[in-house]
């Protein structure tokens, strides 16, 4: 499970840490809990304002797709009880909001994490992808804030 931490100041987004989640042992629930405690571990550290995830696409594989969705879950969880709004994405929608269409490729979404994040040192494919997510959120938690100012001054 990748994650990423980004900075919001304006419109300018710079990277704090990211990284991946490896889920540890054999049996489903000791490698949800590694998952559950890593990303734990995470929100302690890095004390992230809000947070974000990329909703769960159906695959061909009906047990691969029930398994992300349990890590799915534990995902949703961790920033829950910490109190965070928790944001959820469209694949294609992180896609069009990072790179700028819906079915970029894997290598075009690091390429354009890394024009976004200068400097930044990906931990890999997963942990870019939690990034993307990231970018994403920033960019509608902006266009929210724009739009409740404009309400605000239309009904003042």
């Amino acid at each position: 499970m990748g994650w990423g931490i980004i900075d919001v100041s304006g419109s300018r987004m710079t990277h704090v840490a990211n990284g991946i989640a490896h889920s540890v042992g054999t049996d489903l629930g000791v490698r949800l809990l590694s998952l559950y405690e890593q990303l734990t571990d995470v929100i302690h550290t890095y004390s992230p304002e809000t947070a974000a995830v990329e909703q769960t696409f159906v695959n061909k594989d009906a047990v691969g797709t029930l398994k992300l969705g349990q890590a799915r879950g534990i995902a949703m969880l961790v920033p829950a009880k910490a109190g965070l709004d928790i944001g959820e994405y469209a694949p294609n929608a992180v896609k069009k909001a990072v790179v700028g269409v819906g079915h970029a490729a894997k290598a075009q979404i690091d390429h354009m994490v890394r024009l976004q994040l200068p400097g930044v040192k990906i931990a890999g494919p997963d942990a870019a992808d939690a990034l993307a997510i990231a970018i994403c959120h920033a960019h509608h938690q902006q266009s929210a804030n724009h739009l409740a100012r404009a309400i605000a001054k239309a009904s003042a």
